[in-house]
C-alpha cells in the first residue's frame, strides 16, 4: 500500500470516533453487508463517518491490508479495529456493541 493511502486511513480513523469503511455510502449503500452494518449504527443512533471504498480502487485494497481483514465493510471505534458485519452484528445482538460505546464514552441511542 502507498503511503498516501496509509496516511488516509489513519487519518480517517483518527479524526472520527466511530468510522466505518463500506462499500457506497451510509445513505446509498451498494452492498447489503455495509447497509446493515451502517443501519445497526443508525439503530444505536452513533454519529459515525462512513467512507466509501468503492471511490478509491487503492483505499479499497489498502483498508484490507491495514486491518489484516479480508474484507469490507470494517468498523474502527475510537481508533480501534471492530470487525466486519457479521462480528458487528453478533455484538449488537449481544449488547456487547453498546457497551463498548459506553466505555469509549461514545454517546448512542439510549446513552448519552
Amino acid at each position: 500500500m502507498d503511503q498516501q493511502t496509509n496516511d488516509l486511513i489513519k487519518n480517517e480513523i483518527e479524526k472520527n470516533d466511530v468510522c466505518l469503511f463500506m462499500k457506497g455510502t451510509p445513505d446509498a449503500p451498494q452492498c447489503g453487508f455495509s447497509m446493515a452494518t451502517s443501519n445497526i449504527l443508525k439503530i444505536l443512533e452513533v454519529n459515525f463517518k462512513g467512507i466509501n471504498v468503492l471511490e478509491n480502487q487503492n483505499l479499497r485494497e489498502g483498508i484490507k491490508i491495514f486491518s489484516d481483514w479480508p474484507t469490507i465493510p470494517q468498523l474502527y471505534v475510537k481508533s480501534e479495529f471492530i470487525g466486519g458485519c457479521d462480528i458487528v452484528k453478533e455484538m449488537y445482538e449481544s449488547g456487547e456493541l453498546a457497551k463498548l460505546f459506553e466505555n469509549k464514552n461514545i454517546s448512542f441511542k439510549g446513552k448519552s
